[in-house]
């Protein structure tokens, strides 16, 4: 049997849904976190997903079953995601979204490293030097935005670091477990993990960690982070089995697109022109190693030498 031919057009159409509702979970959580604390934020996003995931997985009728291996996988996943999250939450509480998610787009840059020094991939030295260019890059959007809102500005390379951790975990994963039942158990393994943090947050007095009631509109605030971070990965899911990842990865770059335009909409932030000259290196530099990759994936193995 041969494979059916992917689905270029449908593929995209969803990739560029994900780069538009993505920064829309971003947006529930900066207005939220006018009341609400990180971590409770954080929570927030792991307990509505399982409630909205949950139904999917059942109609969908996947196996729900995990060995004991794939399971401290989901964890390792879920702990990571959590603090990826919680590292961007804690950026936009006082920095523009745009601003942050530049920073944080440094991710691949260190996914390409990890790969390397983790599963021996191949990293030649044009995608060091775009690497390095991409770093670059990030400075130049973190140094104004250190200056004006302090240390807080290298928030965003702990939600790139951890993210990278992330997906080397999902790319563990991939094979064993279908895409939507490795959501849901990744948002109940992230709601088994915060319970007892914000229990501690809240003995300890945490400001951060410390939950509050939530009243009036924040509630519908938390609902929103929840429900845009399981519709735009949902989008990202389906994009992936419809179109091949090469084809999709550059498109995920207009998701600084959306994050400048929501970030000018809703709090009148717009990036000053030395962020935008770091966004259009992070973004050229991360075009250029997706291309490289694309030409490395199309060159022939180097046959073994004859013994």
């Amino acid at each position: 049997m041969t494979a059916p031919p992917d689905r270029i057009l449908p593929g995209v159409a969803l990739m560029i849904a994900f780069c538009v509702l993505a920064p829309l979970l971003d947006v529930c959580a900066k207005l939220a976190s006018a009341t609400i604390p990180v971590g409770q934020i954080t929570f927030a996003r792991f307990l509505v997903q399982a409630i909205l995931m949950l139904p999917v997985v059942v109609l969908m009728g996947t196996d729900w079953r995990m060995g004991r291996r794939m399971a401290g996988l989901v964890l390792l996943r879920a702990i990571f995601l959590i603090l990826s999250t919680y590292s961007f939450v804690a950026a936009i509480t006082v920095m523009p979204i745009a601003d942050a998610l530049a920073i944080a787009f440094v991710e691949p840059f260190i996914l390409l490293l990890l790969g390397r020094l983790l599963f021996g991939d191949e990293v030649g030295p044009r995608r060091i030097a775009a690497s390095l260019v991409g770093f670059g890059g990030a400075l130049m959007v973190i140094q104004p935005s250190l200056a004006a809102f302090g240390p807080v500005a290298l928030w965003p390379l702990g939600t790139a670091v951890f993210f990278a951790f992330y997906m080397l975990v999902t790319r563990q994963m991939s094979r064993g477990m279908h895409p939507v039942t490795m959501q849901l158990h990744t948002a109940l393994a992230g709601v088994l993990v915060m319970l007892p943090v914000l229990a501690v947050g809240e003995a300890a007095a945490i400001p951060t960690l410390d939950p509050v009631w939530p009243e009036g509109f924040a509630w519908l605030l938390l609902f929103g982070v929840g429900f845009w971070a399981s519709a735009s990965h949902i989008c990202m899911t389906y994009a992936l089995k419809f179109a091949p990842s090469a084809t999709l990865a550059p498109l995920h770059y207009l998701e600084i697109v959306a994050a400048v335009g929501l970030g000018y909409l809703v709090f009148g932030d717009f990036p000053n022109p030395l962020t935008w000259a770091g966004i259009g290196v992070i973004s050229a530099s991360g075009l250029y190693i997706i291309y490289r990759e694309r030409l490395s994936s199309r060159l022939p193995a180097t046959p073994a030498p004859a013994p």
